[in-house]
């Protein structure tokens, strides 16, 4: 049931790539909610993908960026303000790629040219769009920007690999921005640490079957789907969260703050 959360909000979602990606679930929910907005992936990521269904689907236009390329962002958001009507009001940032962790290379033999494409795609991609956009006044007063993060920014999680330095510096940037542009203009910046959740990115990580059941034990709640956290970002656009800014916000159904649980447990215990 939708409440028109959004109505009248526009925005710019980056990163659908299929009906697995959050940010697709996120458009979808958005455009239930009255929002307007703009589709935008990388052009490698768009041949791959199906965003134009996506497009169709909601009323949307699609502008191609390589979120690594500084001209690209700029003309995003001035493609965004022109097809919308002005400074948009929310942005969702989903975009991650580790060539180390898709060529199975292990956080102790690293290719370093590699690691500088983990952390350009998948964090320093964060401040070039923040920086576009404040730089060609994109965002709206009291405006929502949200990033895709997950908990390996803070625990170790070995074949995450260099996505989890990714991760930290992404959530840097989130408190780096979200103050100032705070301060200018009410702009909230927040990033959303999601559960392991079954997408096209997180099937190409080593392991993550083991991942995903690892969490549902230990989450009271199980792992949030996309639906879920598509949700929970919407939450973030809307006028019902302005004054949440700077923080990681965990959803992930209390695995953040869970210890232990008996089902992790009897899979140790020696019977008798």
């Amino acid at each position: 049931m939708a409440h028109g959360l959004l109505k009248g909000k526009r925005g710019i979602i980056t990163g659908a790539l299929n009906e697995q990606s959050i940010a697709w679930k996120v458009a979808q929910l958005a455009h239930a909610e009255g929002a307007s907005f703009v589709l935008s992936n990388a052009p490698v990521a768009m041949r791959m993908g199906e965003i134009n269904k996506l497009a169709e689907s909601t009323g949307s236009k699609v502008v191609p960026a390589d979120a690594t390329n500084d001209a690209d962002l700029e003309q995003l958001f001035k493609e965004a303000q022109a097809a919308l009507g002005g400074p948009v009001d929310f942005v969702l940032h989903s975009i991650g790629m580790s060539p180390n962790v898709r060529k199975g290379r292990k956080y102790d033999d690293l290719n370093y040219e590699w690691y500088k494409q983990t952390l350009d795609v998948s964090a320093m991609s964060f401040h070039r769009m923040l920086q576009a956009a404040h730089k060609l006044n994109g965002l709206s007063e009291g405006a929502s920007v949200v990033a895709l993060s997950y908990i390996a920014a803070q625990r170790v999680f070995p074949d995450y690999g260099d996505m989890a330095d990714a991760k930290a510096l992404l959530e840097s940037i989130a408190r780096g921005w979200g103050y100032r542009l705070g301060k200018e203009k009410k702009v909230r910046v927040n990033t959303v640490s999601q559960s392991p959740t079954m997408t096209t990115a997180g099937a190409g990580i080593k392991g993550f079957d083991g991942f995903f059941g690892f969490a549902q034990e230990m989450s009271p709640l199980g792992n949030a789907p996309a639906e879920a956290c598509a949700a929970y970002c919407i939450s973030l656009f809307s006028d019902l969260t302005r004054y949440v800014t700077m923080q990681n916000l965990f959803h992930d159904g209390g695995f953040s703050t869970t210890g232990v649980t008996p089902e992790v447990m009897a899979h140790f215990a020696k019977s008798e």
